[in-house]
């Protein structure tokens, strides 16, 4: 495929690819600093790839996009040809049921994303100075692979709003869902954050927090080389556990913590609370440039409220002290508003070659756009901070 002075090629992993090309496009500020998104850094999609969590068997099929100008990378996108929509976090399932009611076969899709992982950034991966056309490559590229493939559609799920704005302009529709964020207003300590709440929700998360401090043991925060081999083997117990209560089969392998282990330390907040210096439950967080995302919590004994200490209070500390501007913990949860997590809008793209399933798809995200307006504005209505006159 050209794009004028750009070319487009696939590759089946990201071992055709230097890490230096890669992250010249997904994290050129790493430079100076730590990555913005640490999720789209080649350390942690290859850790994906060389662990087996995805590829094989998994109904994740590595296909990167990769733009060139001449010898140079300008621009990439990780891009999975999926056989199922499971850990994707933006469903699809009802436009997947549509389209197989209508005779088609929706799958195998494609899917520009990072597995596993509900966490907005960009997805369209372009080098300095070359945006508006290496995204015009990637769109083009993907809605083209899609048509020549006879493929039922191709979505970038949990993409900027910058991007979503681009993809409208070249026939993909944009879709609106919610998280809910937690943002640090330039907290100098948890109590001030504290004091921004209505009374009674001030007593019941200090509440909240003391039952879950007073489980028996100690809660500690394990980032960089603090972070031993040790940890990880009590926390795969606790993403086994996790993981068979609410999909059956963890989508990460034992090799991925390992892999992390090796490349990502420094970009890793491990929570662990522990008793006699054995970790009974623990939550896991990537620390970004601006932001901390948690991303899996599991446990070994059941404590009241230590779920909210570990994966919400814990991460909220630990931006105050880093300076950190926001906490995104991950997919779902209306009980997060009560704990300061706002709702916030997701957003993602979505092509169909077919004309009428397209027109379909359109009218009913229409409508779905206004409903989860609608239900943002009475969420935000029932936020826990106080009112002021």
């Amino acid at each position: 495929m050209d794009g004028g002075a750009l070319s487009v090629t696939l590759v089946p992993d990201l071992g055709h690819v230097s890490p230096q090309d890669w992250d010249s496009c997904a994290c050129p500020e790493a430079a100076s600093g730590r990555p913005s998104d640490p999720f789209t850094t080649y350390r942690f999609l290859r850790a994906l790839e060389t662990s087996g969590s995805v590829g094989g068997n998994t109904g994740w099929e590595p296909r990167h996009l990769i733009v060139h100008a001449g010898a140079q990378v300008v621009a990439v996108a990780p891009m999975y040809v999926k056989s199922h929509s499971q850990g994707e976090y933006i469903f699809d399932h009802a436009f997947a049921q549509a389209y197989q009611r209508a005779g088609g076969d929706y799958y195998p899709k494609l899917q520009v994303a990072v597995p596993f992982t509900p966490a907005t950034g960009r997805r369209l991966l372009t080098a300095p100075d070359t945006g508006d056309a290496g995204h015009a490559a990637l769109l083009q590229a993907l809605a083209q692979i899609a048509r020549d493939n006879g493929l039922s559609s191709a979505h970038v799920t949990f993409c900027t709003e910058d991007e979503a704005e681009t993809g409208a302009q070249y026939g993909f529709l944009p879709r609106v869902t919610e998280q809910f964020h937690w943002e640090n207003r330039a907290y100098a300590g948890f109590d001030d954050f504290l004091a921004d709440l209505s009374s009674r929700k001030r007593k019941s998360i200090r509440k909240e927090r003391a039952q879950a401090q007073g489980f028996g043991g100690d809660i500690r925060q394990y980032t960089g080389a603090d972070i031993r081999p040790a940890h990880w083997d009590a926390f795969w117990s606790f993403y086994q556990d996790t993981g068979a209560r609410k999909w059956g089969i963890p989508y990460l392998t034992r090799a991925f913590f390992d892999h992390i282990h090796d490349t990502m330390r420094n970009d890793i907040l491990l929570v662990l609370a522990e008793r006699d210096g054995q970790p009974v439950a623990g939550a896991l967080n990537f620390i970004g440039r601006d932001g901390l995302f948690g991303r899996y919590w599991g446990c070994v004994e059941d404590h009241p409220c230590l779920h909210f200490e570990l994966c919400y209070y814990q991460a909220m500390d630990y931006a105050i002290v880093n300076g950190l501007r926001r906490v995104e913990a991950g997919a779902q949860g209306i009980h997060k508003l009560a704990r300061g997590y706002m709702p916030s809008r997701v957003h993602s793209l979505h092509y169909f070659p077919q004309p009428g399933f397209h027109d379909a798809v359109a009218r009913y995200l229409a409508d779905e756009t206004q409903a989860i307006s609608d239900e943002m504005d009475v969420l935000r209505d029932h936020a826990p901070f106080r009112k002021h006159p």
